[in-house]
């Protein structure tokens, strides 16, 4: 038989081990990001609870991770900026150095009071960009918080909504398409002016009489694996059991989920931009199941 004194402190280690686990999740800004540029525009608040982003005429703001990543989950809760937002631009991506950089963007395109905002999303290797899907929320992000997250493996790359997967990005190197996979990268976000394009191609201008602009986060949290540890092992750690890029790992729900969004919320798909690649759509995009 067991003794009770024994299963007691099994019982208690449990309970301390359970509560180390939530708390490494919950994230803690003071903790796990640097502030890197907008000076007193960006504020860590409440013991590293909370953040806020601001902009005004003279400057944004951003944080960037303090680690970097190769492969992982990336989550943050945003409230983005009400009212009227035209001009501005709040971004949550992954992002490696240099001018052949990796990249995997949300980036989240104000508008005048009333209109919908615009998520915009890219994937970027080898410093080559061109992948861009859009699209609106069934929801409005500025009236509470929202979980945005990116998801990379060396099989995929997710992007998702409050856990409603919006958009899969397949590795397809077995047909030439270059995906990223060996640079490691740092998780950033940023709150800036960009009226020259990002509110119906710059016609609508930021309106600085309603500065300062504020975002407000929480809740981030980086599950990946540190670069230091080196590729092979953050390659295996975080490969999925699906493999050769044909399947997303998705279940039936979330791949109802992906097509509900797509077909309801997705305003532009540059797979299906003739027009832009005259001599025909990206190879990814002629793959059978590309999502």
């Amino acid at each position: 038989m067991h003794s009770p004194h024994k299963g007691l402190a099994i019982m208690l280690l449990l309970c301390v081990l359970m509560a180390s686990i939530l708390t490494t999740s919950a994230g803690n800004f003071l903790q796990d990001v640097d502030i890197t540029w907008g000076g007193p525009r960006a504020k860590i608040l409440d013991s590293g609870r909370h953040l806020s982003l601001s902009l005004d005429k003279d400057s944004g703001s951003g944080f960037q991770s303090k680690q970097e990543f190769l492969f992982g989950r990336f989550d943050v809760q945003m409230q983005l900026v009400p009212g009227n937002s035209a001009g501005t631009v709040t971004t949550f991506y992954l992002s490696s150095q240099g001018g052949s950089h990796d990249e995997i963007d949300f980036e989240f395109l104000g508008n005048s009071s009333g209109d919908p905002y615009t998520l915009h999303t890219n994937v970027y290797s080898q410093g080559k960009g061109n992948r861009e899907q859009q699209f609106h929320l069934w929801f409005d992000p500025t009236k509470g918080f929202h979980t945005y997250s990116i998801d990379w493996s060396p099989e995929s790359i997710k992007f998702l909504v409050d856990n409603i997967p919006i958009r899969v990005f397949h590795n397809w190197e077995n047909i030439g398409v270059s995906y990223p996979k060996s640079q490691p990268m740092r998780v950033y976000s940023s709150l800036w002016n960009a009226d020259d394009w990002a509110t119906r191609g710059g016609l609508v201008k930021t309106d600085w009489t309603q500065a300062p602009f504020t975002a407000s986060y929480r809740n981030f949290n980086a599950n990946g694996c540190v670069a230091s540890s080196g590729s092979s092992s953050c390659g295996s750690k975080f490969s999925s059991t699906l493999q050769g890029g044909a399947q997303s790992g998705l279940d039936a729900k979330s791949r109802n989920r992906l097509r509900w969004v797509q077909s309801k919320f997705m305003i532009y798909n540059y797979c299906t931009d003739h027009k832009r690649f005259p001599q025909g759509i990206p190879a990814e995009c002629r793959r059978p199941r590309f999502l």
